[in-house]
């Protein structure tokens, strides 16, 4: 069985980082889905391709795999840089702006 390790992308629909710190396990499909004639659902035979396993560390994946048999690629996240104003959001309204604050 072959699977592949990484850690998730933020969702793209807002700016928290939730559920981006585990690492997740998932099984790299064996076959093709097919369409079922009649209903038109998608669907495989592999029941692997169901299996997501989520864990804390790096380590424990990788442990994960090599205790169960599993041929595990590691795949690293791209770290992105944080945006961090200095004075942060209240920087907004101070009064002690720079420039005139017109809409």
């Amino acid at each position: 069985m072959r699977a592949r390790i990484y850690r998730p992308a933020k969702s793209a629909m807002s700016s928290g980082t939730a559920k981006t710190r585990d690492w997740v396990l998932e099984f790299v499909p064996e076959s093709a889905r097919k369409i079922d004639p009649l209903m038109g659902w998608t669907s495989s035979s592999d029941m692997n391709s169901q299996v997501r396993l989520r864990f804390e560390t790096l380590e424990a994946a990788q442990d994960y795999a090599a205790d169960h048999g599993i041929d595990a690629v590691v795949i690293q996240p791209k770290t992105r840089k944080p945006n961090i104003r200095p004075r942060g959001y209240g920087e907004n309204f101070a009064t002690d702006r720079r420039g005139q604050w017109t809409h």
